[in-house]
């Protein structure tokens, strides 16, 4: 692991994000709540800020780092793309005061949450697929802040 003890702690903050495609069908499914294994986006949710702290565990190199807070959020899309998929953007933002950033941890989330949707509804939709994962932004630290070209003030995709 790369030595950070001298530098200074502030305060960290990353955002990023994950599509997951899948047919209509299931996005209904996921709305109306009748999906076997429970409510899709809570349980993605919580998964997301479980996958955040164990990043550590996950990412060999990465610090082990005191989380102030993650916050994981959905943004439906029910159009049909051109394959006739929909879409579920997954954003989480990850916080911390520390010596080493976040983008790991918001990443990981992300990771995680799209996976949960996954299982989760793979039983009516083996079809669907990731995209789109990246950082959207991040602050802090000796590197200052970085705004992914294409993203508003607040990190989520301009349309």
């Amino acid at each position: 692991m790369v030595d950070v003890s001298a530098k200074a702690q502030t305060e960290r903050l990353a955002t990023a994000q994950a599509k997951v495609f899948l047919r209509p069908e299931t996005l209904e499914k996921i709305q109306q709540g009748k999906i076997a294994k429970g409510d899709v986006l809570a349980v993605a949710q919580i998964a997301g800020v479980m996958g955040a702290k164990k990043t550590p565990d996950l990412i060999p190199m990465c610090h082990p780092i005191f989380l102030s807070s993650v916050d994981i959020s959905f943004a439906e899309d029910a159009r049909p793309n051109r394959d006739g998929r929909c879409s579920i953007t997954v954003t989480a933002t990850a916080k911390t005061t520390g010596q080493t950033g976040v983008e790991m941890e918001a990443m990981t989330a992300v990771s995680v949450a799209a996976l949960t949707i996954y299982d989760m509804c793979k039983a009516i939709d083996r079809d669907m697929s990731f995209s789109d994962m990246c950082l959207l932004t991040k602050s802090g630290g000796k590197s200052g802040s970085y705004k992914r070209d294409g993203t508003d003030s607040v990190g989520t995709e301009d349309t």
